[in-house]
């Protein structure tokens, strides 16, 4: 199909448009996608316009959002972070690559790319391409995992059972915690006790607080894990949480805060409340030096060869990637039987 990227011309204004080819450069490779899977986070807030980075600055000296000084650059091209593809061409300086290999890693929505060697992964023997792309939403599961310090035996609330949120429930009941599921599609908690999940909430029909507390004899969760990016969910996940327990927030919350009461439990309890982010430093101090980002993903990718984390099941939707304005349309409606939507190229 040549050489074509996703662009995003404003808030739901998506297309696929032909792109130049690019040299090939010394000790690069050149890709040709396979799959590219669609975020139902980072990404749906840039389609959906309501990302911060569209209305602020990141300063990175500050590390701090600024007002914006310049318009939003659309469009936005070659978004996306969850790909797999084959290598097509290698420089001559080239050793550890070959033509034929298949590799994932982050290039964005588009046919082709010419990166760095180093840049790839080579999959692993025997592995079906599309698991792969899940390599980075496992990377992000697994960050909140490591941040959550679970031990064996602990009672753990995963609020949100997405394609994030049923990975970190699989991730947290291989580590010996007990898990409690919380969502509010039924389908995804049926699911998320077929990966683990020691007791599942309906969270539009009971509380998961007293669920959890009533499980604990009262006591409430070691730990709660949001991965919804909903402030009430983050209420609820800090509600249930144990006097001085932690709770961690990986969910991309969006605006303003409403439905988060900080006055309330989360004063009285003295929770502890830990962001958690895939890119940058280790994800808990205590893992500094030891837990790179490289490391994360490469883990979660080995547990996915060994067998111990099957992905392809949370797959829902594999779309041609010329209708990508289809494909996120799906998941801007949020329905419940949408998990991840991968492109086809």
């Amino acid at each position: 199909m040549g050489n074509w990227v996703v662009s995003l011309a404003g808030p739901r204004r998506v297309s696929l448009e032909p792109c130049p080819t690019d040299p090939l450069g010394p000790g690069q490779v050149r890709v040709r996608t396979c799959f590219s899977g669609i975020s139902a986070g980072t990404e749906l807030t840039m389609f959906r316009g309501s990302n911060p980075r569209l209305s602020k600055d990141w300063d990175d000296a500050s590390r701090m959002f600024v007002p914006r000084q310049t318009p939003v650059p659309y469009p936005l091209v070659g978004f996306g972070y969850e790909e797999v593809g084959e290598i097509v061409e290698v420089a001559g300086d080239v050793a550890d690559r070959h033509p034929g290999q298949l590799v994932w890693g982050i290039w964005g929505h588009r046919a082709e790319a010419v990166l760095p060697a180093g840049a790839v992964n080579p999959l692993a023997p025997g592995l079906d391409p599309l698991a792969a792309v899940f390599a980075r939403p496992g990377a992000i599961a697994l960050t909140a995992v490591l941040a959550a310090d679970l031990h064996l035996g602990d009672w753990v609330g995963i609020f949100g059972q997405g394609v994030i949120g049923l990975l970190a429930t699989r991730l947290a009941s291989l580590s010996g915690a007990r898990v409690v599921a919380v969502d509010r599609v039924p389908a995804r908690l049926e699911r998320a006790a077929r990966l683990g999940a020691r007791r599942t909430v309906d969270a539009g029909v009971d509380s998961a607080a007293a669920v959890l507390r009533e499980a604990t004899g009262g006591r409430g969760a070691d730990v709660c894990l949001e991965l919804s990016g909903a402030y009430p969910a983050l209420h609820e996940a800090i509600r249930a949480t144990t006097h001085a327990g932690r709770v961690v927030a990986a969910g991309f919350y969006q605006g303003q805060a409403d439905g988060l009461g900080l006055g309330e439990e989360f004063h009285h309890n003295r929770i502890q409340l830990v962001a958690a982010q895939v890119s940058g430093p280790a994800p808990a101090p205590g893992l500094a030096g030891r837990w790179s980002g490289d490391r994360i993903a490469h883990t979660f990718m080995d547990l996915v060869a060994e067998g111990s984390v099957d992905p392809l099941p949370l797959v829902s939707h594999v779309v041609d990637a010329r209708a990508v304005a289809d494909a996120l349309a799906l998941l801007d409606r949020g329905a419940g039987d949408v998990l991840q939507v991968v492109l086809r190229f």
